[in-house]
């Protein structure tokens, strides 16, 4: 058992062949699903490891161990019966741009590695990384090839990509690191459904070639099918989006459960913040409500509102004045709210009294676009009196942030290790609710950065090969395969939040426990 943050922790089945910890991985994370433990709050299988989340106030991470451990000597993996999906793919063209590097690294025509690739029969061992992302055990062994150095910053949806023992599919654009060799039109992820992802452990997977044409005429009819945007009744809308901004969307608090589909628990990047300006309109901390990043958007309001500003400062503006930041206002119907640039801080967080409806709990985060309308909770409010944690920004000469050891800290040598904590990082105007990339001195490693696919905690500091470290944001990938040597603490993570391109950030190790004694002040 390793301590990857202050509220998880990574388990480990010495002594077991791959695929039986695998199948005992994902027997415990049904076992604690079916079980709704109090303090539980996810359980995600990986390739050979178990990563439970769970809540400090209710319960310590030796109770959380001494549960796992019991369950795991009680189960046993046994084998059930599974589905046998064969799934659609075009080789190469823009959905496979790897597919020549990869051919020629492997020695192979690349007519030849396609035809092994949908020569082979795949199991779904876990999901993981995104939404409804299955890595597929069966790659054939001439297949293996290693990430990529650095990860795209945007990958296709339907993208059928290899690395190492695996093959997978991206079901939706995110990031990734993966050789992409071709491209299905198979949906793999639908939020409404129930389960949403279409692929489960244990299902069999194999490919049927089609060409190019076939694939476009494919995803042409998806998409002629599919819903056209949110829509809302009148009387309920609240706000109208006339311009969106760099990225604004609807977040409230973290939503766990669905790890085991690849849905991260998501919610505000600044959950400070977020109380914030809840606590100013009297809601509960974690109500819905729209998170500003780095510029706009412009507002119209279709509904009085007592509305509320927390966060950064973004030069809001209350029909052309001055909105006050930190205290409730009453905006009335056709009133207008926009943002401007950034004065202090990134990401400003609009709160209204009765919070926002929510999006599905496995509704990726979606960026919000002109013309869309925002709807008021149908929950009824209930008065709220709450202190909140006052929102913190980072000073002029940057932030400093205080980590613990990660699962794979030695991946760095004691002179890497010194150089990191030494150094001076930027943050990189490429960062997201994904991950927070940073620019510096890349870290020299003792190891391929590659790790058996594994869950990972939010403020867990990865590392891929050109050396560059990548802090995971609370939209980040379920599980990962790159090390992860270090985590941010659970206080400090706000102050990376509020980090606009260019902030500097420094980093000081300290120990778990005097990270879970931090936890604990008010």
């Amino acid at each position: 058992m390793t301590p990857v943050s202050e509220n998880s922790l990574l388990f480990g089945f010495p002594g077991r062949s791959d695929g039986d910890a695998n199948r005992t991985a994902v027997s415990l994370a049904e076992s604690l699903a079916k079980r709704r433990l109090r303090g539980v709050l996810d359980a995600i299988p990986g390739a050979r490891t178990l990563f439970v989340l769970f809540d400090p106030a209710a319960r310590d991470a030796a109770g959380i161990a001494r549960l796992v451990t019991r369950l795991a000597a009680e189960r046993q993996p046994s084998s059930s019966a599974s589905r046998l999906l064969r799934i659609p793919v075009a080789y190469g063209g823009e959905g496979g741009p790897d597919l020549l590097a990869a051919a020629r690294e492997l020695r192979l025509d690349p007519a030849d590695l396609c035809r092994r690739h949908a020569g082979a029969e795949y199991r779904v061992a876990f999901i993981g990384f995104s939404p409804g992302f299955p890595y597929l055990t069966g790659l054939p062994r001439e297949l293996a090839v290693p990430r990529l150095d650095r990860p795209r910053p945007r990958v296709l949806p339907g993208s059928v990509g290899i690395a190492g023992e695996y093959s997978a599919i991206y079901p939706s654009e995110t990031p990734g690191g993966w050789r992409l060799i071709g491209r299905t039109s198979v949906s793999l992820f639908d939020p409404a459904a129930e389960p949403p992802a279409l692929l489960a452990p244990g299902d069999r997977v194999s490919f049927e070639p089609i060409g190019e044409e076939e694939l476009l005429r494919r995803l042409a009819e998806r998409r002629a099918g599919e819903p056209r945007g949110p829509s809302s009744d009148d009387e309920e809308t609240l706000f109208e989006i006339v311009l969106p901004g760099a990225f604004t969307s609807v977040q409230g608090a973290p939503r766990f459960g669905l790890g085991r589909s690849g849905v991260p628990a998501g919610g505000a990047m600044d959950v400070d913040s977020l109380a914030e300006g809840n606590a100013c309109v009297g809601n509960d901390p974690g109500a819905a409500a729209l998170e500003v990043t780095l510029s706009g958007p412009e507002l119209l309001l279709r509904a009085d509102s007592m509305l509320a500003i927390a966060g950064a400062d973004l030069d809001a503006a209350w029909n052309g004045e001055t909105a006050p930041l930190g205290r409730a206002f009453p905006a009335r119907r056709g009133d207008r709210i926009t943002f401007g640039a950034p004065r202090l801080g990134a990401r400003a967080y609009l709160c209204v009294a009765g919070g926002l409806a929510e999006r599905l709990p496995a509704e990726p985060t979606r960026r919000l676009a002109k013309g869309d309308r925002i709807v008021r909770s149908r929950r009824v409010p209930s008065p709220v009196t709450s202190a909140s944690t006052p929102s913190r920004m980072p000073a002029d000469d940057g932030v400093t942030l205080r980590v613990v050891a990660g699962p794979q800290a030695d991946v760095l040598d004691e002179a890497s290790a010194d150089r990191f904590f030494s150094a001076a990082y930027r943050v990189s105007p490429e960062s997201d609710r994904r991950g927070i990339r940073l620019e510096g001195p890349a870290l020299d490693l003792r190891r391929a950065p590659d790790v058996a696919p594994e869950g990972t905690a939010l403020g867990s500091i990865q590392v891929p090969g050109d050396g560059l470290p990548i802090v995971l944001g609370p939209d980040r990938p379920v599980t990962g395969g790159y090390a992860k040597f270090a985590t941010v603490i659970a206080r400090d993570w706000p102050l990376l939040a509020q980090s606009p391109p260019g902030t500097i950030v420094r980093f000081r190790p300290i120990a778990l426990a005097e990270a879970m004694e931090e936890l604990r002040r008010p």
